[in-house]
């Protein structure tokens, strides 16, 4: 059977989650075969293709329609953003301290702000900002489904302005004064005892 190639363009981005459906579908057969080794078989199947399937369905949804200002790449851990009318720049995926989502002008946004404190506003629709998607999913404690609730909650006609997509954890961000190998606490002089004069 032959799918024609503007079709097959529009289902290539859902297919991963094509196929975790049906690796679900394969897990609930499993299970219904019955018995103390099928039983536990189907139900990891299942669960596991079903985390599969949020996680591919987060990507989806932070795809955006690739229509608005600019353009997005990620190469070597830096995320880059290009554009001829507003400010771009780049940042460090390693340095993220904060991502944000803001509604600006109707638009929705993505802040990325790093520990020293600089920050990088990419359009959510600019072209390429797919890519986006794994950036985050690489960052610690990231919840792609979390992140992608946050950009359709901005999106939406009268949502918050401002969402806090993900923050990193506080032991993956050192204090800004202190300089690397420095110990946490300066070292503290001991207790001095006053004897009277002899």
């Amino acid at each position: 059977m032959l799918i024609r190639p503007d079709l097959a363009r529009r289902l290539a981005p859902w297919r991963p989650a094509l196929v975790a459906v049906a690796a679900m579908l394969l897990g609930g057969w499993v299970f219904s075969r019955g018995g103390w080794v099928f039983w536990p078989l189907g139900t990891l199947v299942f669960a596991g293709a079903g985390g599969w399937l949020a996680v591919e369905l987060a990507h989806l949804r932070l795809r955006g329609r690739a229509d608005g200002p600019g353009m997005v790449e990620v190469e070597e851990g830096m995320v880059r953003y290009f554009a001829a009318r507003v400010l771009g720049g780049e940042v460090s995926l390693r340095d993220l301290a904060e991502v944000r989502v803001l509604r600006l002008n109707g638009r929705a946004h993505w802040r990325l702000r790093t520990r020293g404190g600089e920050a990088l506003l990419i359009p959510a629709d600019a072209a390429g900002a797919e890519v986006l998607a794994d950036a985050f999913a690489g960052l610690p404690g990231a919840d792609l489904t979390r992140i992608a609730a946050a950009l359709a909650r901005a999106e939406a006609e009268g949502g918050p302005a401002v969402l806090v997509a993900w923050t990193a954890p506080r032991s993956n961000i050192p204090p800004p004064d202190r300089a690397p190998g420095q110990p946490p606490f300066p070292p503290q002089a001991g207790p001095t005892s006053h004897l009277p004069p002899g």
